[in-house]
């Protein structure tokens, strides 16, 4: 099976090229940059550089040897990789004087090579860049010209080499995916042999490598997409190995203990045990503010709750979790040097002692093709299409110090909205909704008494996989609606504001 090779120059987009191409049926290996000898191997048929938050022009830059571009295969630089072929190939690089950032309309010059098939004259396309290709190589023709009369896009005039400047692996880009799609197949001549079934027989050729018969599992189960799916794919790959533990930290939503034992009783013959550890973990967080030590708290308390049950019920071997792309990516570098956004729980609290070798069969996978595993593994719709719920729980959706009163506003309200939306036919179209309390009182008035309460922000978020977001139009009168309840009903909160900020530049949680 051929591959086609990212090179990662530390996008946090990078994960998403890998994901649209194995989408297509292209079996796509992403890793960083320095590792570009790998290109030589036969098995690689193709090479995308992707985007980065570094400039070319600066003295520590990412950078690979000038002469990596004499390998004879096609090549496609998107966004700084399209700046650092440039620059390695005698064109020139220069910081622009119009940034552009966001939605960006792009002109078509030349009909041919990535922009041959299917792909409109003009795009609105997705920028992220300070500096341009203020000179092309004089091998390269320019193919397209953003509204700035900027370069956009460049092809060699002989090679199968290729560079955008703008980021095609988004959703925003108009004709993103049709354009990979040109350079994989028309170009590259990829073929579309990778499935989630090759995906189940390399997993499975990688559990037997590292798993022995006689190795227990353990396994943390939340109830929700990512810990089910990885539970059902453990417990299918290797059966009666499996142990799987629901920790309730107290930082769960509205009835959510109850809700996990009835999806899991019988679940594919897991033995689930259920601890309730809400005190330890409220006791550890209390007087926080910070987001960081929270999530590094929890996933401290977290594994001490996992290593505990291991010494009264083990030996267990492995710790099994539901690590998904996003969570290594906005965690740390793994590939590459990634900018780290915020820690996850699963991958950025983890113990040097943890006592436990590491099982992370979903890492690989973003939240659809979870999804989508999980259908192919049997698991009901009511758990697989749940939403996306963060590790840390509501200690990330109530802002700075958490209490117990707090958390309780924060979950009622998070219910309410979420009972109501579910209530509407466009409920489905949403990744995520959720209230979050923020730590700000404001005057009210209830009956003819004068209230000093918390206020409560609601957010709903439309998005492929969580590496971008844009704002769900919820309609301003059920919105409306929603808040009156929520202020009648919650007893703490008298003021609920909608926040309507995309993905970049906030993030999908507050903290």
């Amino acid at each position: 099976m051929k591959k086609l090779l990212v090179l990662d120059f530390g996008s946090q987009y990078t994960q998403l090229i890998a994901r649209r191409l194995r989408e297509m049926g292209v079996f796509t290996i992403i890793l960083p940059f320095h590792s570009w000898e790998t290109a030589m191997d036969p098995d690689i048929g193709a090479i995308i550089l992707s985007g980065g938050p570094s400039s070319v022009l600066e003295k520590d830059a990412p950078m690979i040897p000038a002469d990596f571009f004499d390998i004879q295969k096609p090549m496609l630089g998107i966004c700084y990789g399209m700046q650092l072929m440039a620059k390695l190939m005698g064109g020139r690089v220069t910081p622009s004087t119009s940034r552009e950032y966001g939605k960006t309309t792009v002109a078509i010059t030349e009909n041919k090579g990535l922009f041959a098939k299917e792909v409109p004259d003009a795009l609105k396309v997705w920028m992220s860049h300070g500096d341009i290709v203020e000179q092309v190589p004089d091998e390269f023709i320019v193919t397209a010209r953003s509204h700035n009369g900027l370069n956009a896009a460049i092809q060699h005039k002989t090679r199968p080499v290729f560079a955008l400047q703008f980021h095609p692996e988004v959703s925003h880009t108009q004709a993103g995916s049709q354009i990979l799609k040109n350079f994989a197949f028309n170009i590259a001549n990829m073929r579309a042999d990778w499935s989630m079934d090759v995906f189940l027989e390399q997993q499975h050729q990688e559990l037997v490598r590292q798993v022995n018969p006689g190795d227990r599992v353990l396994i943390a189960v939340s109830g929700g997409v990512d810990s089910s799916v990885a539970a059902a794919l453990l417990g299918r790959l290797l059966p009666g190995q499996v142990t799987g533990v629901f920790v309730d930290n107290g930082l769960l939503r509205k009835d959510e203990a109850g809700q996990v034992r009835a999806a899991f009783e019988g679940f594919r013959g897991m033995d689930l045990n259920i601890i309730d550890a809400s005190e330890q973990f409220l006791d550890e967080l209390t007087g926080v503010t910070d987001p960081e030590k929270k999530r590094k708290i929890i996933g401290r308390v977290f594994f001490d709750v996992f290593k505990e049950f291991a010494r009264n019920h083990g030996p267990f071997r492995f710790l099994a979790q539901g690590t998904l792309y996003p969570d290594v990516i906005e965690s740390q570098s793994v590939r590459g040097p990634s900018h780290t956004i915020k820690s996850h729980h699963n991958v950025g609290g983890l113990p040097k002692d943890l006592g436990f070798e590491l099982l992370e069969p979903l890492r690989e996978l973003f939240k659809d093709e979870v999804r989508h595993l999980g259908r192919r593994l049997g698991l009901p719709d009511t758990m697989v299409d749940r939403q996306p719920f963060p590790g840390p729980g509501l200690a990330v959706r109530v802002l700075g110090e958490l209490t117990a009163d707090k958390l309780r506003v924060a979950r009622e309200a998070d219910a309410i909205f979420n009972e109501e939306l579910a209530k509407q036919p466009f409920y489905d179209r949403i990744w995520q909704s959720f209230a979050v309390l923020v730590p700000v009182r404001t005057v009210g008035v209830m009956g003819d008494a004068r209230t000093y309460e918390w206020v409560v922000a609601l957010r709903a978020v439309e998005s492929l996989d969580a590496m971008t977001a844009e704002v769900f139009d919820i309609p301003t009168a059920l919105l409306a609606d929603i808040a009156r309840k929520i202020i009648g009903e919650v007893r703490g909160a008298n003021r609920v504001v909608y926040d309507v900020s995309s993905k970049p530049p906030g993030t999908i949680e507050w903290e």
